[in-house]
């Protein structure tokens, strides 16, 4: 997540922070987040949640950049669930159309990782909704290193939480902006 805010009288500070992992093996999938929420090279918060459940629990939804626009987007997602059950991909791609035409929604700035046990998608604000080709996505400051670790770890024999709950950690080893108090959901 990275926003600059700048108060009157105060020097601007880079918002940071954010590792959001998902990942899909053998029927599982987990969606794992850390808790870290920098402000230049403070950390103001380490415990942030930024993984939940929707859709009665059928759905898990990440979240990196602006927590208000993130709920405000995920708000809109549920609404899109409830609208199409059962079609994620359907939900997605409706969700990033307003994102990307409505006037308040294209100023948001947040990126979704969004799930359920079949697909996986990152939503943004340009209107691409991305499926990965080896069921695995990362967004956020520390994405592409929880990426890198879980495509190497998909390789092993360990199962998707181990592999979400590993990669994550390791991300938190190179990233300044990444730890290891992870929100990890499973379906």
């Amino acid at each position: 997540m990275s926003n600059s805010s700048t108060f009157p009288g105060q020097i601007s500070q880079e918002w940071h922070g954010t590792t959001i992992l998902a990942v899909r093996k053998n029927g599982k999938t987990v969606v794992a987040g850390d808790g870290q929420v920098s402000m230049g090279p403070t950390i103001v918060k380490g415990t942030a949640k930024k993984v939940r459940t929707l859709a009665g629990g059928r759905v898990i939804a990440g979240f990196a950049g602006s927590t208000a626009d993130a709920f405000t987007l995920i708000e809109r997602l549920e609404a899109k669930l409830e609208q199409y059950p059962e079609q994620l991909a359907r939900a997605c791609v409706d969700l990033a159309k307003d994102w990307r035409t409505d006037r308040y929604l294209r100023r948001l700035e947040a990126m979704l990782i969004v799930a359920d046990k079949a697909q996986i998608f990152t939503v943004t604000g340009v209107g691409d909704v991305l499926e990965p080709e080896n069921a695995v996505a990362a967004i956020g400051s520390g994405g592409n290193f929880a990426l890198a670790a879980a495509r190497a770890l998909m390789e092993t024999d360990l199962d998707a939480e181990e592999v979400a709950r590993r990669a994550m950690r390791i991300a938190a080893e190179i990233c300044v902006y990444t730890n290891g108090e992870l929100t990890v959901e499973v379906l």
